[in-house]
């Protein structure tokens, strides 16, 4: 997280996401870059847009969460169904354990 957290400053003060300036940045909060995980960061953020990925980030914070949708009437069928093989499964069960108390 914290190759982000540079990135995302590098961006907001409109300097350039590369290799040097995320260690820069690692170094001067007091943490040692590993030079793969740099790597693999600048390399892909090098293909997105990183002012289009915060905008759709926020939207989708601030979108309300979907209700719900009510069962409909081939779902309740369909979960009645499930509900009788089960009655069924328990009573041959129980019909197998009585055969061990004699």
């Amino acid at each position: 997280m914290k190759y982000v957290y540079a990135a995302l400053l590098l961006h907001s003060w409109a300097q350039p996401v590369n290799e040097e300036n995320v260690k820069k940045i690692v170094s001067a909060a007091g943490g040692q870059a590993e030079e793969s995980q740099v790597k693999a960061l600048v390399a892909a953020l090098s293909e997105v847009n990183i002012d289009d990925a915060l905008k759709s980030a926020s939207s989708m914070m601030m979108a309300p969460a979907a209700a719900p949708a009510a069962p409909s009437a081939e779902g309740k069928k369909k979960e009645e169904k499930p509900a009788e093989d089960d009655k069924k499964k328990e009573e041959e069960a129980l019909a197998g354990l009585g055969a061990l108390f004699g």
